[in-house]
């Protein structure tokens, strides 16, 4: 007969435990989920990060629906095209609030309080979706996307990165558009928004951070 377990043993319990453990003690729920905020999160400014989200959310989306159906279902289709204007301008939305979220945190100093490698990831995260939002453009398969990848083709060729990344090859830009980009955006942007979680939000210059366990407003 097997000894009963000992508390120690039940506390262990292999790798999958010692992985919930730190996955508590990292993202506690009450942090991942929180039901309460800070007084100063009703200033507008902390409205353009959700707001971004949303927008990725749409863009990701209708994406998904245009690599299904292809070149020809959003050039011909009615509905076809319909998708296609609200992917661009899902996108257009989630350029022009991600740019005021970054100028926001960048004039509150969100840095500030070990979270710059949360300002890091929404920098890249920036920088990742130009990428995308370029490649994108180049799989529009219209005159606009033949000018912008014959314009483009010089430029990048003269810095040395056109033997990697012809933006003439249809199929590379693709790829890079609809499974590269989208897999280091939504991973950065997912890092991103759990350390958001995990260090707080920033509060603005002057202003003093809530106690843990203070009473705060209700979301």
């Amino acid at each position: 007969m097997s000894e009963p377990a000992t508390p120690q043993d039940v506390r262990s319990g292999g790798w999958t435990g010692a992985v919930r453990r730190y996955a508590v003690r990292t993202l506690p729920p009450e942090k991942l989920l929180p039901d309460s905020q800070p007084a100063y999160m009703a200033s507008w400014i902390y409205v353009f990060g959700v707001l971004t989200v949303s927008a990725l959310v749409v863009v990701v989306a209708t994406g998904c629906l245009l690599s299904l159906e292809g070149p020809g279902w959003w050039h011909v289709s009615g509905v076809g095209k319909y998708v296609n204007s609200l992917h661009l301008w899902s996108v257009e939305l989630f350029m022009f609030f991600m740019v005021i979220h970054l100028w926001g945190k960048f004039f509150m100093a969100a840095w500030r309080g070990r979270r710059a490698m949360t300002w890091m990831t929404g920098a890249v995260c920036f920088l990742a979706s130009v990428g995308a939002a370029f490649t994108g453009y180049l799989t529009q398969q219209n005159f606009d996307s033949q000018w912008i990848s014959g314009q483009a083709k010089d430029g990048l060729n003269a810095v040395g990165i056109g033997a990697w990344f012809n933006v003439l090859d249809f199929g590379q830009m693709l790829m890079w558009h609809i499974v590269l980009l989208p897999l280091v955006l939504g991973g950065l942007t997912g890092w991103h928004v759990l350390l958001v979680r995990r260090r707080g939000i920033v509060p603005p210059i002057g202003a003093v951070a809530p106690e843990p366990g203070a009473v705060q407003g209700r979301l």
